[in-house]
This record gives structure tokens, sequence and C-alpha cells, in this order.
């Protein structure tokens, strides 16, 4: 197997599951301290654009990788809203 699909593949996943560790502990902890949305969010709508530019030149990898690092951006922002809702009604 050549070496470059292998480093894609690589690069993909890494990048794809990157802030799979922030959302497990915010889930963990059930709290959204040191959470960072804005973060997220911003990432997520770039990896859109990534996601048209792979369809435009017919790269699977582009779209397929990135369509799941989307979902995990918008994940981590969801369960930052929610927590951070939780946390406000907590304190009044």
């Amino acid at each position: 197997m050549p070496l470059i699909p292998i480093i894609g593949f690589l690069a993909g996943f890494g990048t794809t599951f990157a802030a799979l560790p922030d959302v497990l502990a915010m889930l963990r902890r059930r709290s959204s301290a040191g959470a960072n949305p804005r973060m997220a969010a911003i990432l997520g709508s770039f990896q859109v654009l990534w996601v048209v530019y792979g369809f435009s030149i017919g790269s699977t990898n582009l779209v397929v990788w990135n369509t799941i690092a989307v979902s995990m951006n918008y994940l981590t922002v969801a369960a930052y809203l929610h927590f951070r809702r939780r946390e406000r009604r907590a304190n009044r």
C-alpha cells in the first residue's frame, strides 16, 4: 500500500477526533468548565467548506473525515450549551 493514502488516513483520523477528549471530559464532568465553544463552532464552520471542497474535487477522504469532524465539533457546542444552561439554572 502506498504511503500517501496512509498519511491521508492518519491526518483525517487525527484531526477529526482531536476534539473527542474535550467532549468526553465535558460529558464525564457534566459541566461546561474549560470548554471553548467558539473554537469548536469556528472549526466546524470551516470544515463545512472542506466538505464542499472535497465534493468539488471528488475526494471521498475529505468529504467523509470532515463530515464526521463537523459533527464532532457541533456536538461539542451542543454539549457546552446544554451544560451551561443547567449550570445557570442551578445557580439561580
